[in-house]
């Protein structure tokens, strides 16, 4: 993957996961330049001409990373306490929406992050950018069965809530003190039928506005706010 951008560069040099090849231009000047200098990383300098033809709109650095690798859901399973966190996300599409929930939910101190390997996003360029580089700090699992996944969660202390704009429950009534699995379902389909029904409470958001949806980076961002707000002030 080509990443592109100081934000991400910058973040996923800090990680120094999966790095192939740094690329900046002459005038790059940027705090990243003094980390990479310091820790004797090697990186190419190009002409700013150069680079600006080869690389538009790439602010002076790009970064050659390997395929994304992901976590070992089984480990992160491991390290299981009252306050895991797990982000569920059930055949999600847009990468937009993606990289935002990966850039919330790293900022709000999730555990990590659950996707299906079929009909579902992965973590490419796109979604490595618009997370701001928060994709170099996330642990993102993906998993062969969704529903297989959510009982080995349950078996482990996990309590599994999706969000449903038809749920029974608003999603700040629900106790926070113990481990949680959040499912955030499909852009235009909401959650699957079986996904559904292993759901141990369905919440919704309650809407007093004229527009009654909310699209799943920010539903993501409101429940995840919520657990870890009312989680501090026990």
């Amino acid at each position: 993957m080509l990443l592109k951008g100081k934000n991400v560069s910058r973040e996923t040099i800090y990680s120094g996961k999966n790095i192939k090849r740094i690329i900046i231009k002459e005038s790059f000047n940027d705090e990243v330049l003094s980390y990479m200098n310091k820790k004797h990383i090697k990186y190419d300098k190009l002409p700013d001409q150069v680079f600006n033809n080869k690389y538009p709109n790439s602010q002076g650095i790009v970064v050659e990373i390997n395929e994304f690798e992901y976590a070992s859901f089984d480990e992160c399973v491991k390290n299981t306490t009252n306050d895991s966190l797990c982000l569920i996300l059930d055949s999600l599409e847009d990468p937009q929406n993606f990289g935002n929930i990966i850039r919330s939910f790293e900022a709000l101190g999730g555990s990590f992050i659950i996707i299906p390997k079929n009909r579902s996003i992965e973590v490419n360029e796109t979604v490595a950018k618009v997370s701001a580089g928060a994709y170099a700090h996330v642990d993102v699992c993906q998993v062969t069965n969704l529903n297989q996944a959510i009982k080995k969660l349950k078996d482990n202390g996990y309590w599994v809530m999706g969000t449903d704009m038809d749920g029974d429950t608003d999603y700040d009534n629900v106790r926070v003190d113990m481990p949680i699995a959040l499912i955030i379902g499909s852009e235009g389909f909401g959650m699957s039928k079986l996904v559904k029904e292993n759901c141990d409470y369905l919440l919704r958001i309650p809407m007093v506005g004229k527009i009654n949806s909310l699209n799943a980076s920010i539903s993501a961002a409101i429940v995840i706010s919520d657990i870890v707000s009312r989680r501090r002030k026990l």
